[in-house]
């Protein structure tokens, strides 16, 4: 398991991904995983890089990890989190993509479509990204080549 001691994950979402993201603290809290939500708290329309801004500082700080960002399609929060220069944010749909992106790429951020997924998927997601470890080895060296900026 990923999660850090005395370190909540953080999670945050636009309208699109209110209702999944409201699922995804249940499910953590029934774990016993510390939360830190970022916004939004309602399915009134807003703009994602609102929310996705401070959950990608409070990642890079080391003040929360990891982190989730949930919006319509996944594409924009995601992109936004990735700005970040801390931040390997990866859109994942399925569980396996989920294990890959931390498996392989060391990903910090989870990033889902809240309109293409349902509210158990999202779950089985999440259990995936946070249950599986980096692998490190000839990845490493792959990662390192992620230009900052």
């Amino acid at each position: 398991m990923i999660i850090k001691e005395n370190t909540p994950v953080a999670i945050c979402c636009d309208h699109a991904g209110y209702e999944t993201k409201l699922a995804v603290i249940e499910y953590l809290k029934s774990q016993g995983i510390a939360v830190r939500d970022f916004g939004t708290n309602s399915t009134d329309s807003c703009d994602y890089p609102d929310f996705a801004h401070p959950c990608a500082l409070a990642v890079e700080s080391g003040e929360c990890y990891p982190g989730i960002g949930i919006c319509g399609s996944g594409e924009g929060i995601n992109m936004t989190l990735n700005k970040h220069q801390g931040i390997r944010s990866a859109l994942c749909w399925i569980p396996e993509i989920a294990r890959l992106a931390r498996m392989h790429n060391d990903a910090n951020v989870l990033a889902m479509p809240g309109r293409f997924i349902s509210n158990e998927e999202a779950i089985e997601i999440v259990k995936a990204f946070l249950e599986t470890d980096f692998e490190g080895g000839r990845h490493c060296r792959r990662i390192a080549k992620i230009p900052v900026q």
